[in-house]
């Protein structure tokens, strides 16, 4: 199913493609490139992308971005999706960035926007707390302020790819009076500030993707506090928006598609009634991506009519997240018995592991999905958004 376009978004559509492979680095063509690569090699194509101007699809010209029309934005991330290109920062570009051109102050916009753009700043997201995940406004951590700077106490948890990042931006308690909405702030530090102290986390696929933030007395200039005072649960309530309305995934939901169809082919015999069950699951599975797909272009278009498209960004989030984790799943039944190893180390060659060259990652991949349902808001609070914006429960 495709967008009908014009001859003008058609032709940017061939221009895209060209590009992306003319110009994507052989080297980030990894089984798992959120986890396989080093920080350095993680920037290439954003860089590439920053030379091109094609760094931000979702920013105002004004700020650095390409001024493209929402079709084009959608085109954008359909063909970089359907690649397997690994996002720009996402933390970075589409989270905090939109949050300071938005909300901070003139001289906020030009320390920090020309940098996320140019990926000389790499950012992670202060969100989470042990014991403060989907619900954030119990976030702990507190801030406290003496004369011009915040004193900050406290401890996030899940913090994705904190081992690079050079700042943070964070959800910090400025007010224990006020209920808990109301005494949030939105604060950016920088992660070589002393008292910052990044912790690894390792997951259960055997990569180091998250992190502990201890903060322990870290100053923080009030300059860096985004907005006004106590008025970081709008912030953070607008930034979370953006990043559930990318999870639909439907160009990396077809791509898995093509694998398991490749991995059914190659390790279930066509005689086998189990191929059969396998390509009625298939099928179901194609069905569910070309429902979310329609929704999509019909948002899509709706927005370029400039029609708010509402709570369609938690649907995005539940169907596009269980989907790929359907499909994950399906792929680690295929590969058998090859489901049963994983690689010591995320990096290691694959020539050490038993069995065909698909069955290599599956097993990671399967097991990292299983946090899609929860991270950007877990999928049974955005079912309780959508009853109560659509609903009126």
């Amino acid at each position: 199913m495709e967008l009908a376009l014009s001859p003008e978004d058609a032709a940017f559509r061939d221009e895209v493609r060209a590009f992306i492979r003319d110009h994507y680095p052989e080297e980030m063509r990894v089984p798992n490139p959120e986890t396989d690569l080093t920080k350095e090699q993680s920037l290439l194509w954003h860089r590439i992308l920053y030379e091109k101007g094609w760094i931000a699809p979702l920013w105002p010209k004004e700020y650095g971005g390409p001024g493209w029309s929402i079709t084009q934005r959608f085109i954008f991330e359909q063909e970089t999706s359907r690649a397997g290109t690994l996002p720009p920062l996402a933390f970075s570009v589409t989270m905090v960035g939109p949050v300071i051109y938005t909300f901070g102050n003139e001289a906020q916009k030009k320390k920090f926007l020309p940098r996320i753009l140019s990926g000389e700043d790499w950012w992670c997201q202060g969100y989470s707390e042990p014991g403060s995940g989907s619900d954030l406004a119990t976030v702990r951590t507190k801030a406290v302020r003496e004369g011009d700077h915040y004193i900050v106490n406290g401890h996030k948890t899940w913090t994705t790819l904190a081992q690079h990042a050079d700042w943070i931006f964070c959800l910090v308690r400025t007010d224990p009076n006020a209920k808990p909405q109301s005494g949030i702030s939105f604060l950016l530090i920088d992660m070589k500030s002393p008292g910052v102290t990044v912790r690894p986390i390792i997951t259960i696929d055997g990569s180091h993707e998250v992190n502990d933030v201890f903060l322990e007395n870290v100053r923080v200039p009030v300059e860096n506090l985004v907005g006004e005072e106590n008025k970081g649960w709008t912030y953070a309530k607008f930034l979370l928006g953006n990043e559930r309305t990318s999870m639909a995934g439907i160009g990396r939901s077809t791509r898995y598609i093509q694998k398991l169809k490749q991995i059914v082919k190659a390790e279930i015999p066509a005689d086998d009634p189990v191929h059969l069950e396998f390509l009625r699951d298939i099928a179901r599975i194609e069905l569910d991506v070309l429902a979310l797909e329609a929704t999509e272009l019909r948002v899509v278009a709706q927005m370029a009519r400039g029609i708010d498209p509402g709570p369609a960004a938690s649907l995005f989030k539940i169907r596009g997240t269980e989907i790929f984790q359907n499909i994950t799943e399906l792929i680690h039944r295929a590969i058998g018995n090859y489901g049963l190893a994983i690689r010591e180390h995320p990096v290691s060659a694959n020539r050490f592991m038993p069995g065909p060259e698909h069955a290599h990652t599956a097993s990671e991949k399967y097991l990292n999905s299983r946090k899609l349902s929860i991270y950007g808001g877990s999928n049974e609070i955005q079912r309780n958004i959508i009853a109560k914006a659509v609903l009126g429960l």
